[in-house]
């Protein structure tokens, strides 16, 4: 027998129209790319995003067509998210960070059809237009397109574009399962994987954000989203934010310190969204600027290892809590968020704070796993590390144009992090399969030691690699960035070791260096550091 329910499908759709019934005079303050700042609303989003959805109907485009976008965090930007995919196209956000011939190749593998480009990234676009193969329209997000057209001659202005389409627009009503946008990740070997989203998993993806157990966006919130829109969608937070009507405060290019600063205090953001270096930045700024940060409730830290000085600093200084997150773009990408459990609240407090520097524990909708090399799963006791599996429902199930059989591993994803569980689903990510150390039949965490060493005041930065070692197999070797113009020596730096590990975990030595190598989502080059290092033991 069947429930005697309403049923509609979920769709993106959904989410802007009830951001616009029920939230149509919220304000989003827009920072735009070319200067200054706008401030419009759910309501105005919702009927630019339909006029939209509409002119890329009448450009011909048939359904799940790819539109790409190479823009910073503004309010064009967010029309494209739900216009694109409310009108049954696909959104193709492309991180300009990545090599040329990366671009190329993303932008040809998506086969997209259009292409919508803020005015930074018209000489990167316009050096490989003749690339590409299947682009067929180019979309300046500025509201004058002649400059741009001095180089891309093709090139139109959205308000021109979307100034054709129609504001009562109805959305169209299609499969939930129906692609809605894609993401490639730069994390794996070879060339970058594309990641389909659907409109099912996008729209479960919000519900789980915005669980109280979970990031927890609200109606009274004032959101920045620093992680940039190109990111896996900025981990979901557009879509989440329409769910519940949450203000916006989209940065645009400006990332720097002073700028997110600025923002924060003047529209009382309470919770702000990025990766550490980011923060590391804001921190520091604040301190000069003289500011408390005083509206800011939460931070949200992601995309790598959140150092345990730096949850520290927002606590101590601002009053801010720290919440620690983990995910890939293959989970859309959160995985999970460190909340405490009820029990936990008749911890010490150092004992609470300890607990607060892990991953966290899964939302509804993933399932984790560790397992060994053999795929053998393994106790969640906190202590056996082992391959971090995860499945769910906004979880890949295959690369895009590739299959299932050579995505999963017995309906698993793996995640290529090596991590412990807890009776309670704590995560605590120990390393990247690729890079933990093992030396002398014993295994060392980078991500532990460089959390360690991250909290040196004479460090701007630091990374630990494993190094090839005559008698040990493997050593680790702490590389790291001088926060001063002359270095420190090598002896003050491992002293920050005493105490916190067993000593034959403290790196060998210290090797300095002016910047550590990033690929385009930030995360440290490994790779290279240890091509660059890696016989320096063995001398």
């Amino acid at each position: 027998m069947l429930g005697q329910m309403m049923t509609a499908p979920l769709l993106i759709s959904s989410l802007i129209d009830h951001a616009a019934r029920y939230h149509g005079d919220t304000h989003i303050h827009s920072v735009n790319t070319g200067g200054g700042e706008e401030t419009v609303s759910w309501r105005s989003v919702s009927r630019n995003a339909k006029r939209l959805a509409s002119a890329l109907a009448a450009l011909g485009l048939e359904p799940q067509t790819r539109c790409g976008t190479i823009a910073w965090n503004n309010r064009r930007h967010l029309e494209i998210y739900f216009g694109v995919s409310g009108g049954g196209y696909v959104c193709h956000t492309i991180n300009p960070r990545l090599f040329p011939e990366q671009l190329v190749y993303i932008i040809n593998h998506a086969r997209d059809e259009v292409l919508f480009i803020d005015s930074t990234f018209v000489p990167l676009v316009a050096s490989i237009r003749d690339q590409l193969v299947t682009l067929k329209h180019i979309v300046l997000l500025e509201t004058d397109a002649r400059a741009a057209q001095e180089t891309l001659p093709e090139v139109i202005a959205y308000d021109d574009l979307i100034g054709q389409g129609d504001p009562e627009y109805a959305w169209p009503q299609f499969d939930e399962l129906t692609a809605s946008s894609l993401c490639y990740t730069s994390g794996t070997t070879g060339n970058p994987k594309g990641v389909l989203f659907s409109h099912r998993s996008t729209v479960l993806h919000s519900f789980a954000c915005n669980l109280a157990d979970s990031i927890g966006f609200s109606a009274m919130d004032v959101v920045l989203p620093v992680v940039p829109m190109f990111h896996v969608n900025a981990w979901g937070s557009p879509y989440a934010c329409a769910m519940v009507g949450a203000r916006l405060v989209l940065p645009g290019p400006g990332l720097d310190g002073p700028s997110l600063v600025e923002l924060i205090d003047r529209h009382q953001v309470t919770i702000a969204l990025g990766v550490p270096t980011i923060w590391l930045g804001l921190l520091g700024e604040a301190v000069k600027a003289g500011s408390t940060l005083p509206s800011l409730e939460k931070t949200v830290v992601g995309g790598s290892a959140c150092p345990p000085s730096m949850i520290e600093a927002f606590r101590e200084r601002h009053g801010v809590e720290t919440i620690h997150a983990w995910g890939m773009t293959e989970m859309s990408p959160i995985g999970t968020v460190n909340q405490p459990l009820a029990k936990h609240l008749d911890l010490e407090l150092d004992a609470l704070h300890r607990l607060r520097e892990n991953q966290g524990r899964p939302p509804w909708g993933v399932e984790l796993a560790v397992a060994d090399d053999q795929g053998r799963f393994l106790p969640h006791d906190g202590k056996t590390q082992g391959e971090l599996l995860v499945r769910g429902h906004f979880i890949l199930d295959a690369y895009f144009r590739s299959t299932r059989e050579e995505t999963l591993q017995d309906g698993w994803f793996n995640t290529g992090d090596v991590a412990t569980l807890d009776a309670d689903g704590y995560l605590t990510i120990r390393d990247r399969s690729k890079d933990i150390i093992k030396s002398g039949g014993e295994w060392i965490s980078s991500v532990e030691l460089e959390n360690i060493a991250i909290a040196h005041p004479d460090l701007a930065d630091a990374a630990v690699i494993g190094v090839q070692h005559p008698k040990w197999d493997e050593r680790p070797v702490l590389v790291a960035v001088s926060a001063g113009t002359i270095p420190p020596s090598i002896g003050k730096v491992l002293e920050i070791y005493d105490g916190k590990i067993a000593k034959w975990q403290i790196p060998d030595t210290v090797v300095f260096t002016e910047a550590l190598p990033r690929n385009a989502t930030g995360k440290v080059l490994k790779r290279d550091l240890r091509d660059t290092f890696q016989n320096i033991l063995m001398q």
